[in-house]
């Protein structure tokens, strides 16, 4: 279960998050000479990242019928439900805090297997794998935020609400899509490299 943050954050705090710059990321080590075989669970993982990329585009989408009053409460809950990114952050813990049981597959391989194993194969990719990890806890707490302002929004649908639903989607959308294609290019040919995956 992750721990709560320090202080909460807000999409303002967020607008000059340091991890959107890649100069306060650890330097990506090159390891040169790759088969197409140590390459390919970078491409899994790369192809894994997509179905993420495309929820957000869905959740755009939902915000903007939430204002519209084209979807209710039951539609957003059911959409985000059925969503693989909630539904994997949801399963992860945080998200729903005590409703929550089961470890998603996805991040407990990532997080109790290749970040470990990653960390064990030098200063280096210690510290991405520190990185990476840091880098899930503001993604779960976005991502919980963002579930909450579209629950929100559509219970009662105003222009404050939608304001606030757009813009902790727009941080979101930046924070996550920043930290997967990191993510992809810090370890994806570590995978493979060192036989992690």
């Amino acid at each position: 279960m992750r721990r709560p943050l320090a202080c909460p954050i807000s999409p303002v705090m967020l607008l000059d998050i340091k991890f959107l710059d890649d100069a306060t990321r650890p330097p990506i080590p090159v390891l040169e000479n790759l088969t197409a075989a140590q390459r390919a669970p970078g491409h899994h993982l790369r192809m894994i990242h997509d179905h993420l990329r495309d929820n957000m585009v869905t959740l755009g989408k939902l915000i903007e019928r939430a204002n519209a009053r084209q979807a209710s409460l039951a539609d957003i809950a059911a959409e985000t439900d059925n969503m693989a990114m909630v539904a994997n952050y949801r399963r992860f813990g945080n998200l729903c805090g005590q409703h929550c049981g089961i470890v998603n597959t996805h991040h407990t391989i990532e997080d109790h297997h290749l970040f470990p194993v990653l960390a064990q194969q030098g200063p280096a990719f210690k510290a991405i794998a520190e990185r990476l990890t840091a880098e899930h806890v503001v993604v779960h707490e976005l991502l919980e935020r963002l579930v909450a302002a579209l629950n929100d929004l559509a219970a009662e649908p105003n222009e404050t609400r939608f304001n606030e639903a757009r813009e902790i989607y727009h941080t979101l959308e930046r924070v996550l899509l920043s930290h997967l294609g990191w993510e992809e290019e810090a370890m994806g040919d570590a995978l493979g490299h060192f036989e992690i995956m």
